[in-house]
């Protein structure tokens, strides 16, 4: 089969919003080998992402997938790809693998759009910059990331999942993930015991498990955070202990502890 490149050239003029966050208004050039394709000048970019409308890609590298709106969501489905992308959304679904989004996907004029080296990683599609031309070429590669089922242990899942609803509750997306990190930075720490399962049931450490609301059934933000914990996104680097400073103003790992973060109504400490 004939090797498809298809190349990004962009031309940004940054503008720096009024909160603080940089955007950009940029014009954006497709081209399939030489053949230029119509993208309607929609590339933005954002915190130094850049942002495309979703069906640009897939029509160039899937030109046979089949994209539909269901219950609000964009799915694109062909040979060896399902892929659900949600405006909002910090993360998108690949084969029921879970990728996360920094900055959420948005709808423009009627377009989805979203972040294209997110994007690309999921379909398996090679990214290459030329800094010097502002020029991004995307080639064909191993095709879309494996299936979520064979990747997420069910047990980690199950005790991941229970432990973020219960410590987290309704917090952001990031908050639920950094307690998750926290559980990870455990287990991976020779200080602590070495399953997900010991780590939360290790004496008193956390209280939930002594309560009991870890058995509650979580909601399923909390379970998108513990897949999203499991393919390695970090929002609390190497914090090994959470307080809420309200309930806990004077803690142990506060006074003992190096601060990392405050993420919701934790904060992190190494």
């Amino acid at each position: 089969m004939k090797k498809r490149i298809l190349s990004v050239l962009m031309s940004a003029v940054l503008l720096t919003a009024g909160t603080g966050q940089v955007a950009a208004a940029a014009v954006l050039t497709v081209t399939k080998g030489e053949t230029a394709i119509d993208t309607q000048d929609k590339a933005t970019i954002i915190n130094g992402r850049t942002y495309v409308p979703f069906h640009f890609i897939i029509d160039a590298f899937y030109p046979q997938a089949k994209i539909s709106w269901e219950l609000g969501k964009a799915v694109v489905r062909d040979t060896d790809l399902e892929l659900v992308l949600q405006p909002g959304a910090r993360y998108m679904i690949c084969n029921g693998r879970y990728l996360y989004t920094p900055d959420s996907m948005y709808m423009e004029d009627g377009e989805l759009m979203v972040p294209l080296r997110i994007l690309c990683t999921a379909l398996g599609i090679g990214v290459a910059w030329d800094a010097a031309n502002r020029l991004a070429i995307l080639t064909p590669g191993s095709g879309p990331i494996q299936h979520g089922d064979e990747f997420y242990d069910e047990e980690d899942l199950y005790w991941l999942s229970h432990v973020i609803y219960a410590e987290s509750g309704n917090q952001s997306l990031e908050g639920k993930i950094a307690v998750g990190n926290v559980v990870m930075n455990r287990l991976e720490s020779p200080n602590f015991p070495n399953t997900i399962k010991g780590v939360l049931y290790q004496r008193n450490q956390f209280s939930t498990v002594s309560n009991g609301t870890i058995y509650l059934t979580p909601n399923e933000q909390s379970v998108v955070a513990a897949k999203l914990v499991l393919e390695g996104v970090n929002t609390a680097g190497d914090s090994l202990f959470f307080v809420n400073p309200k309930l806990s103003p004077n803690s142990w790992a506060s006074r003992n502890r190096t601060y990392v973060a405050t993420i919701g109504a934790h904060a992190f400490f190494a």
